[in-house]
């Protein structure tokens, strides 16, 4: 599928979008609002936003009621500055936002700095202190674990005192090669998506917060083991799909997810794609997780029956 135009532009992906105020801050989402499917909560990662999921959302949206929100700090949520933005707050409003949608029971897919997010939210699962109960969760390309995360230069650079300096003069054919140093060889991503995920950063002039949403590095250090324990002690079934050559967590994490968390969970490795899966490789996105979910359905009736 990569060459193709994004099934949705990000115009229309926002025109039918919906915005709420969550925790004082405006917040955009996606909702599919069919009440009568079973519920996918999709988390998305570091620099883009929720239309990320834009290649596969119409295949999941036959059978699933979708709900995806643009974090703080990104796509078309409020991007306040200062601020110290935190994987804890960012928990905090996907909370507040099920919550608000009543979303009661769901399963939930998510990617990079997502996948973080996700931990966190499990770890309150498993504490039996987190909002609506999940049914799973699937964890796409991401640094579960903090040994494993090879940060790319430009992410050690945004890190350091240089910052903001870098993300002044930050340029956009700078920014392309950096987005597609970590796609897949042969599935770089095309124009149109590379002109996309640019608009999303830039809008509500976003660039200049890479330096402030970049110290998630920081708290996946600082929180290694609160949330590889989330991933231990899970109390829903954990899936994972991984893109193999990526370079920041490709194959290498999934060899670390098998040592720390055990390969008796649903791991399905998509070889010659990188760090993108659901825009590199959507139709084996969507074939896997639909399998994994089915699986679920298969071995647990009694969950199927409550989803």
């Amino acid at each position: 599928m990569t060459g193709d135009k994004p099934l949705i532009s990000v115009d229309t992906w926002k025109a039918h979008g919906e915005f709420t105020r969550l925790r004082g801050y405006e917040i955009f989402y996606m909702d599919t609002h069919d009440h009568d499917k079973p519920t996918v909560l999709l988390i998305h990662g570091f620099p883009t936003a929720s239309w990320d999921w834009t290649k596969i959302w119409p295949g999941l949206a036959q059978h699933y009621r979708l709900v995806a929100m643009d974090l703080l700090g990104f796509g078309f949520s409020d991007k306040p500055d200062p601020h110290t933005y935190s994987i804890m707050e960012q928990a905090d409003l996907c909370e507040g936002l099920i919550e608000k949608l009543q979303l009661g029971r769901f399963h939930v897919l998510a990617h990079d700095y997502g996948d973080t997010v996700a931990q966190e939210l499990l770890a309150r699962q498993n504490a039996g202190t987190g909002s609506g109960n999940w049914l799973s969760v699937c964890f796409l390309n991401g640094g579960l674990f903090p040994e494993t995360h090879r940060a790319r230069l430009i992410q050690k650079l945004l890190l350091s005192p240089l910052g903001p300096l870098i993300n002044r003069v930050l340029s956009k054919p700078a920014f392309e090669r950096s987005m597609n140093s970590v796609f897949g060889p042969d599935t770089k991503a095309t124009r149109d998506e590379l002109d996309g995920f640019w608009q999303l950063i830039n809008t509500k002039n976003g660039k200049h917060l890479f330096h402030n949403l970049i110290t998630y590095i920081r708290d996946r250090r600082q929180h290694r083991e609160r949330w590889l324990e989330a991933l231990r002690d899970s109390a829903v079934p954990l899936g994972l799909i991984n893109g193999s050559v990526d370079p920041v967590s490709g194959a290498h994490m999934v060899a670390r997810f098998e040592q720390l968390v055990g390969n008796n969970h649903f791991i399905r490795a998509l070889p010659a794609i990188g760090h993108y899966p659901q825009v590199e490789a959507p139709e084996q996105v969507l074939e896997a997780y639909t399998e994994f979910l089915q699986r679920l359905s298969t071995a647990e009736p009694e969950l199927a029956a409550r989803a």
